[in-house]
């Protein structure tokens, strides 16, 4: 009897330290839950839709930027406006290098196919997307998001290879974050909302401020391009997200990584 006593007490105290570890991690300002909101592929609808969008509301986001996109080449001075209004410029590859294999890959061109590619090759074009990206807006610390949540080159895991190049990088699927104490910065989930409505994208804010931890959208196209969100629904969630300021901290991937990192190392 007194030995299962005593299982029950260790069970209730392990569980109330990982309460306390929980209720530890603070946000910014008293604030429950940060928002990241994020853009991939370095689209036209998020220069001509989201930006402006995002400004409207005083928001910062992040954008993971190809190098071979169209816009790089041909609206770089809008991505520089951009990084001067606070947005962050993140890595997204030099071509959204992803692996061939499984269904629905069919569109990965053989020269941009990750299961040809060695870790050392994925790791230089990588780097030099950093390179590119200081050209643009003279930043040094960056985030990354792996195209398609692909980690392995050539079968070999290449993000260990490049994590000491950044802040954190976005590298699984879901959103909300159950547990901000074990967030890993290099693996952060994220969600990648497709013809979503705004009720969904909110009820997914409002999960992450229930549970005191952070969701992370990324966006493709916004009223346009591929993979899209109308903008009726973005800016309804930015509409909900600045109307409950005191709640969320909508913030750079960049910036609250760092704090989360913070935080973590406080335990």
């Amino acid at each position: 009897m007194k030995k299962q006593i005593s299982i029950l007490m260790i069970g209730l105290l392990a569980s109330s330290f990982a309460f306390a570890d929980a209720s530890n991690f603070k946000w910014p300002k008293g604030k429950k839950a940060a928002v990241n909101l994020a853009y991939d592929d370095a689209l036209n609808s998020q220069l001509d839709n989201a930006i402006p969008a995002l400004n409207k509301y005083g928001f910062k986001g992040t954008f993971y930027l190809q190098m071979n996109s169209d816009t790089i080449a041909n609206r770089l001075p809008d991505w520089r406006a951009a990084a001067k209004k606070g947005h962050e410029l993140a890595n997204h590859s030099l071509f959204h290098q992803c692996s061939k294999t499984g269904p629905g890959r069919d569109w990965v061109l053989d020269d941009h196919n990750l299961d040809t590619m060695t870790v050392g090759q994925m790791k230089e074009q990588v780097v030099l997307t950093n390179v590119m990206l200081h050209a643009i807006d003279g930043k040094t610390e960056r985030t990354y998001t792996a195209p398609c949540v692909d980690s392995k080159a050539g079968g070999q895991n290449y993000i260990d290879a490049v994590k000491d190049q950044f802040i954190a990088i976005k590298l699984s699927g879901g959103g909300v974050a159950p547990d901000m104490m074990k967030v890993d910065p290099y693996n952060v989930s994220v969600d990648f909302p497709q013809d979503q409505t705004a009720d969904r994208l909110i009820a997914l804010v409002k999960e992450a401020a229930d549970k005191g931890t952070m969701v992370n959208f990324t966006f493709h196209g916004v009223g346009g391009d591929h993979l899209v969100t109308s903008v009726k629904a973005h800016d309804d969630l930015l509409k909900y997200l600045a109307a409950n300021k005191d709640i969320y901290w909508v913030d750079t991937f960049a910036n609250i990584m760092t704090h989360v990192k913070a935080e973590q190392k406080k335990q």
